[in-house]
């Protein structure tokens, strides 16, 4: 009898460890996204000739997917190549939105509008991703609209392989694109400003990029082509950056670049890898510099390649980037869909991106990762996906921005009103433009920033006010139910607590 006694303490110990095993490995803040591409259809919408109400279908089923995952974020692309997937006086309409570029979408007047209203109503975060310097995706430049700048400012592109870019060494050019931001920022509830991996274009073999002109009318003195040309992408990101601010300075800005900045037989400091193309000598594309400076909130190298891979694996990689300097956020871009679909046999195994995501939470200097692309998961692998839900197991917060901005927030104002199935709604009040989330604790009795969230709620800058349904737990009903809200910057509200006579 003592030794069952014995050994149900055990068993009770050893629940207990994994219990608070699983509460160590759930962090309080990570970032969980996803990229959503448009750009030739690649996950939505499907057919730019698809009805408005076959559109939303498909976009509100890539939402349901991932906020089901617990995933916090969507990265949507918004600009593919000088167009808009939003009304604009800077870019005619996208024909992968409608079919036809210039052509306004048919009974869906704000398409961005209503996916950030839809985005937030679950909870999670839009990042509006655009392409600065891609003009045309093809050659077919009969099919762009009269409003194109490439109609406009034909002396604005260049060609290269089979498409055309913006000069990125024209002035005007990065003064336009100011412009796209500056409207997109101001008219839209977005979260952040995005930006890929494509600035100079990737070399294409026996290809000239011709800014030759620009070079010499621009450079500096003793400047050479490639510090010229490092030059301009970083006017850019700072032009960006200072556009971005002075409209909302709680917007973020965030730019996933290719993963290997330099390989380290070219640069010491470069990362141990042997990739045929990098960032800094190829891409025209510091990083780094943008890190040190504070021209970017956020930085997700796109590291798609699996654990191992010789070349240039995403252990190596990530754990470079881990050990770079900068006030930013640091996520991992992932690249699932590589699953069963790449010559890397690491690929044909289901565990591979969950042994990146574990990875990740082992290095401190990363709090999230994003996925490549929407459709990669989305009715396919389901193993991969079980696992990635077993580690995504619970919702989290948003890393919030590294600048420190310390404020005082009011508590919000709550009406309870009980509904039909054990259910209530919460009315929330606030009034403050940069409060971005109302997080939700069931256990009272443990810090609001050290217990895993109930639930997370979405606060509009354009509203004061939120409506918010759920469950009455039977840990609520004993426990109460913990209300905090917080701004970007990580500050947080006293909390107002729910008793469990209020929730009853």
């Amino acid at each position: 009898m003592k030794f069952v006694f014995q050994y149900i303490l055990c068993l009770c110990f050893l629940a207990s460890c994994a219990s608070h095993r699983g509460l160590k490995a759930m962090p309080d803040e990570e970032f969980r996204g996803v990229w959503i591409a448009t750009v030739v259809n690649i996950d939505w919408p499907k057919n730019g000739n698809d009805t408005a109400s076959k559109k939303k279908q498909d976009f509100l089923e890539i939402l349901d997917f991932y906020e089901n995952l617990n995933f916090n974020a969507v990265v949507v692309q918004v600009r593919t190549a000088g167009d808009a997937f939003y009304p604009s006086q800077q870019a005619p309409w996208s024909k992968y939105l409608t079919g036809q570029q210039g052509k306004a979408p048919k009974d869906f007047e704000d398409p961005l509008a209503w996916m950030i209203n839809e985005t937030h109503d679950r909870g999670m975060e839009f990042h509006a991703w655009l392409n600065p310097y891609r003009a045309t995706f093809d050659m077919d430049t009969l099919g762009l609209d009269a409003t194109h700048d490439f109609n406009q400012h034909r002396d604005w592109m260049i060609k290269y392989g089979k498409k055309f870019y913006y000069n990125p060494g024209l002035p005007e050019v990065r003064d336009k694109f100011a412009l796209v931001v500056k409207e997109l920022v101001e008219n839209h509830d977005i979260d952040a400003i995005h930006f890929d991996d494509y600035f100079y274009p990737y070399k294409i073999t026996g290809e000239v990029f011709n800014d030759s002109l620009a070079f010499q009318s621009k450079k500096l003195p003793n400047q050479s082509l490639d510090e010229w040309r490092r030059s301009n992408v970083d006017s850019l990101v700072r032009q960006v950056h200072t556009t971005i601010k002075k409209s909302k300075p709680w917007v973020q800005f965030g730019i996933s670049p290719f993963g290997v900045w330099r390989n380290k037989n070219v640069d010491p400091k470069g990362s141990d890898t042997k990739a045929g193309q990098t960032n800094y000598d190829d891409l025209y594309a510091n990083p780094l510099l943008w890190m040190e400076k504070g021209w970017i909130d956020y930085i997700a190298p796109q590291a798609y390649w699996s654990m191992d891979y010789p070349p240039a694996s995403h252990r190596s990689v990530s754990e470079w980037w881990s050990k770079q300097k900068g006030a930013v956020n640091l996520y991992m871009g992932n690249g699932p869909y590589k699953i069963k679909n790449n010559s890397d046999k690491a690929w044909n195994n289901c565990n591979e991106i969950p042994k990146q995501l574990k990875f990740s939470r082992l290095l401190p200097k990363v709090n999230g990762n994003i996925f490549f692309s929407a459709k990669s998961l989305l009715g396919k692998h389901p193993k991969a996906v079980k696992k990635i839900r077993k580690i995504y197991a619970g919702p989290v917060s948003n890393p919030t921005l590294k600048k420190p901005f310390k404020r005082t927030l009011e508590k919000p104002k709550v009406d309870i009103k009980k509904i039909a199935n054990n259910r209530i709604r919460l009315n929330l009040n606030h009034s403050d433009s940069i409060s971005r989330f109302a997080l939700f604790y069931v256990d009272r009795r443990m810090s609001n920033d050290k217990f895993p969230l109930f639930k997370k709620s979405y606060l509009s800058s354009k509203e004061d006010s939120i409506q918010v349904e759920m469950p009455i737990t039977g840990k609520m009903k004993r426990q109460g139910l913990r209300i905090v809200i917080q701004d970007v910057y990580g500050n947080r509200t006293q909390p107002l607590i729910l008793n469990k006579k209020q929730l009853q």
